[in-house]
């Protein structure tokens, strides 16, 4: 039966994650030069119209459809025929198909959109929507279905990822590498002066973030109750030991904590508790964001040591956490804390550690995107790659 009060929940929580994409797109957009800080925002923006029109088409039936052999989604749903206003019995048995599958589609959205802070400042408008819808086509809606979807076989392997470690963060953070990898460096890179140019638009973003990640983990609950209440408490205590982690880093090997850290230490607490936060209590979260902080802290200095141009940290930060928090959730989960979860090493399963390893290497193996970006690439000629300005970006 259809619970108004899940429901309306669920609806808020939509509306916080969908909040996430142009609060992403102030963050992306402060840590450019002031040239190129529409054609930043434009990308997270368009999103938003071009992957929901992708989700209610075919990527929501690729998602989350009638399964096929564990790998997929079935076209049954296309253009959403057979999902109403009805509840379905897997995912959504409290609240009306739609409002779940509108949900999701936040989700949907937001992910590509992380992924142009790594090639931000050098990539032609039109050749960036190609590039998100395949991505999305290929890369997020199968990945989805492997850990979300009835019958994915992620899923019934027993991996956790509460609300997208895999699905968001890992899968965002291996294409933002490939991408910054083979679009190359922007011209003037460690000769220039490439600064950000608006912090307090990067701190704004940032805050619209974490207020949206409410909506992103605490809404994976699916429901009103004790465990969205949970998911909210851990990821509020992770962003705050993220943060703090960030800029004690900060002071110790640059002599000073800056805001530009403290926000970035945030947002790896964040993006870190994600898998984990439907299945750890406060002491854990906190670990996890201390370890957040100081991993995605030297994952952004990797940079520099292997010589890849990731413009805004999205690898350093999203890779790196995704990464951290998976495997934290194979020690520190509990099933005190959810008793639909499972057990991880520190409470007597150690198996569950293997299963999340098993679940970042397939993950990443997958998410090898070079031949997809060197095909987008030829068959523009190599004009992905150029100086951006906000003139061209807009024509």
């Amino acid at each position: 039966m259809i619970d108004a009060g899940d429901t309306a929940f669920i609806l808020i929580c939509a509306a916080l994650v969908m909040f996430m994409t142009p609060g992403l797109a102030l963050f992306y957009g402060g840590m450019v030069r002031s040239k190129n800080v529409l054609g930043t925002i434009m990308q997270s923006f368009i999103i938003i119209g071009l992957i929901s029109l992708e989700w209610i088409l075919w990527g929501y039936s690729m998602a989350f459809g009638p399964d096929k052999f564990g790998l997929i989604g079935g076209l049954e749903w296309f253009g959403l025929r057979g999902v109403g206003l009805t509840p379905h019995p897997v995912y959504a048995s409290t609240v009306p198909h739609q409002v779940f599958m509108i949900y999701q589609c936040m989700f949907a959205v937001i992910t590509p959109a992380l992924i142009t802070g790594a090639f931000a400042e050098r990539m032609r408008f039109w050749p960036f929507l190609l590039f998100s819808l395949l991505w999305a086509t290929f890369v997020y809606n199968p990945i989805a279905h492997w850990v979300w979807g009835h019958g994915g076989w992620l899923g019934n392997l027993g991996a956790l990822d509460f609300a997208g470690g895999i699905v968001v963060h890992v899968s965002s953070g291996v294409a933002a590498l490939a991408a910054a990898i083979i679009l190359g460096k922007r011209k003037g890179y460690g000769t220039h002066d490439l600064k950000p140019h608006n912090l307090p638009m990067t701190l704004l973003g940032a805050g619209i973030l974490w207020f949206g990640w409410f909506g992103f983990n605490a809404g994976s609950a699916l429901s009103a109750g004790a465990l969205a209440g949970s998911a909210f408490v851990a990821t509020h205590v992770a962003g705050t030991t993220g943060a703090l982690a960030w800029i004690a880093m900060e002071w110790k090997l640059r002599g000073k904590a800056t805001t530009l850290g403290a926000a970035s230490g945030a947002i790896a607490g964040l993006a870190t508790i994600t898998p984990a936060a439907g299945f750890v209590g406060p002491i854990p979260a906190a670990l996890i964001g201390l370890i957040a902080g100081i991993g995605c802290y030297f994952g952004i200095l990797a940079k520099n040591r292997f010589n890849y141009d990731d413009s805004l940290d999205v690898v350093g930060i999203h890779d790196v956490g995704g990464v951290i928090g998976l495997i934290a959730a194979g020690l520190f989960a509990s099933k005190m804390v959810n008793p639909n979860g499972s057990n991880g090493l520190f409470f007597g399963n150690p198996s569950q550690l293997g299963i999340q390893g098993l679940a970042v290497l397939v993950t990443i193996v997958y998410f090898n995107l070079e031949d997809l970006v060197l095909w987008a690439r030829s068959e523009f000629n190599g004009s992905a790659i150029y100086e951006t300005s906000e003139l061209k970006c807009l024509t």
